[in-house]
């Protein structure tokens, strides 16, 4: 008794069997069989030709079970998986499959590497996420520089360093192009004066700037000294400057700028890792000539309009980007700004009375100067706190007093010579 052989077949191939069968029998012709197999009536006059001559086999194809003309060789799958373990081990599927190109001209797909990367447990497959509630595309901009998306976003950006660095971007709306970036400590004042005051003098001034509504975890960072003064001043500054600032309610309004976090922490990071930068200034350095250039020339698009809105700047930037504090004169010409004393001179350039207002301005460089009616006033600082608040003789602080003498002719001479007489 000879032994039945058991032949493995798919669900299309069984139906293509039965389909095959029916035509050999005559119950439908070449045509019909054709057409409920989409194949071509020669390509189905193949196949019954093959299951005549070899039965249920013949609907098989030949090439199961044998490997494939472009499978990769053992030794070659091999050294590649040494270099993702050894060298590329925190990369994306996608940056060692460029950085193999690159480095080694190894070229292979992003699927292959993510394969091999998840066999050998380099990579973790991720869950699709559910879906989100439906939220319709805001369109972009017409014009480059009408609109500036701007954030800033604490991590650890830096390898081997333990405090968290901020990084300050702007994306243009209609180019989705980088503008500007930088690394600091904080989101403060000081921080984001130095970055706007850089763009303007690159870039000039853009129409509007959209930013979030600064969230509670930013404002109680412990790096952000003066995040609670920061929309008072920024929002003076901007007026002054004549650009528009438009708040967000939520991070998914200003999409473009949360996508390019999502791609800045883990791209930059591991570029940043790869090139063995330290610290702060080289990692500034990267992110202006290497990073930034790169970035755009990938992911930027022309916009629909090609005229730039930027505009060029007249203001005096350094005095627009500090920070202003309003203060009162004391009795004793004495103004007191954050526990220093900064007494008047006499001679001043206007008119200064006593329990006036005035503007302290404190420079991005740390600077101090104090203003009124336009004009900067002469001050020195006191070494000390003065004991006790003496009320001053004269009324007011004025110009130089005038060395001028009456002629001899004068009205007032000729009534004092005449009684003198």
């Amino acid at each position: 008794m000879s032994q039945k052989e058991i032949i493995t077949m798919t669900k299309q191939e069984l139906e293509r069997l039965t389909i095959v069968n029916n035509l050999i029998k005559g119950i439908i012709n070449g045509t019909e069989a054709s057409k409920q197999l989409r194949l071509s009536v020669r390509q189905v006059k193949r196949i019954k030709a093959r299951v005549i001559k070899l039965g249920s086999k013949g609907v098989i194809h030949k090439s199961r079970g044998r490997q494939g003309n472009r499978k990769f060789s053992q030794d070659f799958k091999d050294k590649v998986g040494r270099l993702l373990k050894t060298k590329y081990y925190y990369f994306t599927p996608l940056m060692a499959t460029e950085h193999l190109l690159v480095e080694y001209n190894v070229k292979l797909s992003k699927e292959t590497i993510r394969k091999w990367m998840t066999e050998q447990g380099l990579w973790k497959v991720k869950q699709r996420k559910q879906r989100e509630v439906y939220r319709s595309q805001r369109k972009r901009k017409d014009h480059y520089g009408e609109m500036q998306q701007f954030d800033g976003s604490y991590h650890k950006w830096i390898h081997g360093l333990d405090e968290e660095q901020c990084l300050l971007a702007s994306i243009d709306d209609a180019t989705g192009k980088i503008t500007h970036a930088h690394f600091e400590k904080n989101e403060g004042v000081i921080a984001v004066f130095k970055f706007w005051k850089k763009y303007i003098e690159i870039n000039g001034k853009p129409l509007s700037i959209y930013l979030d509504k600064f969230s509670t975890y930013k404002v109680n960072h412990k790096n952000a000294e003066d995040n609670k003064d920061l929309i008072t001043q920024f929002e003076r500054a901007t007026q002054e400057l004549d650009i528009t600032l438009i708040r967000a309610n939520s991070p998914q309004a200003k999409g473009r700028i949360e996508r390019l976090w999502k791609t800045l922490q883990t791209r930059l990071i591991i570029e940043m890792r790869h090139q063995k930068i330290k610290n702060v200034k080289e990692a500034n350095l990267f992110l202006k000539k290497v990073f930034i250039p790169w970035f755009n020339s990938i992911h930027a698009v022309v916009p629909k309009s090609k005229a730039d809105l930027h505009r060029d700047n007249r203001l005096d930037l350094a005095e627009v980007f500090s920070i202003k504090k309003e203060r009162y004169v004391g009795n004793d010409f004495v103004v007191r700004y954050k526990n220093k004393y900064y007494q008047l001179k006499e001679e001043q350039p206007v008119t200064v009375l006593k329990k006036s207002k005035v503007i302290v301005e404190t420079s991005i460089e740390g600077g101090i100067r104090v203003r009124q009616k336009g004009k900067y006033l002469n001050f020195f600082v006191l070494p000390s706190k003065p004991k006790k608040e003496i009320e001053a003789r004269c009324i007011a602080l004025t110009r130089k007093k005038s060395s001028w003498k009456p002629p001899q002719d004068h009205p007032w001479r000729r009534w004092r010579n005449k009684v003198e007489k």
